[in-house]
């Protein structure tokens, strides 16, 4: 999987125009067109059907020609209430924008693109399998999306609902037990297929900013940059190289010498018995040496 994330990482460097600017707004403004379409029933008043039913996946039906429905399922609306979507487009604008400038575009059409292929890929191996079609929805997408979020901003504060004011890492906690809730939902009522849908999403996640997520369970020495290793050797290469040169001068207290500290002014202590040399520091602050 590392070696995935780098190869994208790779990818997005070397092809820094593939991508679509600014492809969250995009989403976001088609999602809330299909809303109002929906909710005025304007397709119901020329066919017997709703307007969604368009829209979703089914793979016999794309086979047959209708294969907008590879896409147009991610524009499917969460709610119906309206109040309740318009926080949530919202809310994945302003997460998608943030990454996108995170990552650059490449990297956050990468991600999304990605989203998309692995949800179609299990689609239709389920629909082949089973026989049976997922309710494919963007829902899962979008929410991984907010764990990205969380691994590059952790303690950044948000108002949750325009007035809780919460870190992204306590509501990328909710929404890690909203994904387990759905799984064991689903599970409970014997929706094996719909249940791993989030697990999808994740993977999807993982695959992306998996070693961004493992930095922060790797022991803090293992995170410090090798710029900052390799001076910490200098340094202490640098210092056995000063103890080796030969003294004059050396305080019997701290240890100074006069080739380590040249500028330091050292004298010896007519009461202590023996010639025993202190620097500056400690010629008047030391215990005196007795046989």
């Amino acid at each position: 999987m590392r070696a995935l994330s780098r190869a994208i990482d790779r990818f997005c460097f070397i092809h820094r125009r593939f991508g679509i600017p600014r492809l969250m707004l995009y989403i976001v403004f088609i999602s809330a067109v299909v809303y109002f379409l929906n909710a005025m029933e304007v397709f119901t008043a020329f066919r017997d059907t709703s307007f969604i039913s368009i829209l979703v996946f089914d793979p016999k039906l794309i086979f047959e020609g209708q294969v907008w429905r590879l896409v147009t399922w991610i524009f499917i609306p969460l709610n119906d209430n309206i109040f309740f979507t318009a926080v949530m487009l919202y809310f994945y604008y302003f997460v998608g924008s943030t990454l996108e400038s995170e990552w650059g575009t490449a990297k956050f059409t990468v991600y999304y693109i990605l989203a998309i292929l692995m949800n179609l890929v299990y689609g239709f191996a389920v629909s082949y399998i089973f026989k049976y079609v997922p309710y494919l929805v963007p829902n899962y997408i979008n929410l991984s999306l907010f764990f990205a979020f969380a691994a590059y901003y952790p303690d950044l504060q948000i108002r949750l609902f325009f007035f809780i004011p919460i870190k992204v890492k306590w509501v990328a906690l909710i929404n890690a037990c909203f994904f387990a809730f759905s799984v064991v939902f689903e599970l409970l009522f014997g929706h094996i297929v719909m249940a791993l849908l989030p697990l999808v999403a994740l993977l999807n996640f993982f695959v992306i900013c998996g070693d961004k997520v493992m930095s922060y369970f790797r022991p803090y020495r293992a995170r410090v940059r090798p710029q900052a290793i390799n001076f910490k050797q200098a340094a202490r290469k640098a210092k056995r190289a000063r103890d080796s040169k030969p003294f004059r001068h050396k305080c019997a207290v701290c240890g100074k010498t006069d080739t380590e500290y040249p500028g330091l002014e050292f004298r010896y202590c007519s009461r202590c018995e023996g010639y025993h040399c202190y620097c500056i520091d400690h010629i008047n602050n030391h215990i005196h040496f007795k046989s």
